[in-house]
């Protein structure tokens, strides 16, 4: 009895540790092993997995299926409300995105290019910096061919300051006194448009081009290319005098 208990399993006592170079037995397929735990996880979400991968196939399939993103091209715009005869700062400019289509001729593609410019309208916070809001002879796009930006001296310079870029106005020169006296006014241009004023609040550059002083009273038109050469010979003699016209109104 005794060496049975002696040779035999002690009832109660844990056995002691396996031998090294004793072999484990191999655990069944689906309880601890880290293989039979993924199996398991993929048994019992393989609805939610087939979903899953089924919604990436169509997302995949719609964004193959889609246009490429369109082209954009970067131009400056006002970053706020700008007067008019204000000079043009870097914090007054930033860059939009626009279809090339939607882009102007004359646009700013880079901020830089539109420094120190000086607005010759006012510009709304948003809108686009381009040539045709500047001083300077993008004033002229849409003109007649030959139209040229003509600066002009007026004879009485407090009634020219009256005028504002856009007012269309006729141009009368007096003529020199001869023996019989002086003869009647003289129309040298009817209808044209003044594109700037310098020597004035909104006019604080002279117009590109000239040699002008930055105070001195001109008044720049778009002259058509006829009389162009006889109204800058007047300006020359001096008594050049700008009648502003009213805008017809629309026809019955």
């Amino acid at each position: 009895m005794f060496s049975k208990l002696r040779l035999g399993r002690v009832p109660g006592r844990r056995d002691s540790p396996r031998a090294p170079g004793s072999k484990t037995p191999p655990l069944r397929p689906g309880t601890g092993h880290p293989r039979g735990r993924f199996r398991r996880f993929l048994v019992r979400r393989r609805r939610l997995l087939a979903g899953l991968l089924a919604a990436a196939a169509a997302g995949i399939a719609v964004e193959a299926l889609l246009p490429p993103d369109p082209a954009t091209a970067l131009v400056a715009s006002a970053a706020g409300d700008l007067p008019a005869g204000h000079v043009i700062a870097q914090r007054d400019l930033r860059m939009i995105s626009l279809p090339p289509r939607a882009v102007p001729p004359g646009a700013f593609h880079e901020a830089q290019t539109a420094v120190g410019r000086q607005l010759a309208v006012p510009v709304r916070g948003g809108g686009l910096v381009s040539e045709t809001v500047l001083v300077g002879d993008g004033l002229l796009t849409g003109s007649p061919a030959g139209t040229a930006a003509l600066p002009l001296r007026p004879a009485d310079p407090a009634a020219a300051r009256l005028l504002s870029p856009g007012s269309l106005v006729d141009v009368v020169a007096t003529p020199e006194e001869g023996f019989d006296g002086a003869g009647p006014p003289v129309v040298l241009a009817s209808g044209v448009p003044v594109l700037w004023i310098t020597g004035t609040d909104s006019g604080t550059t002279s117009w590109p081009g000239t040699t002008a002083a930055a105070d001195e009273q001109l008044v720049v038109v778009a002259a058509p290319a006829a009389a162009a050469p006889e109204l800058a010979v007047a300006s020359a003699r001096g008594g050049l005098y700008f009648v502003p016209k009213g805008v017809p109104g629309p026809g019955p």
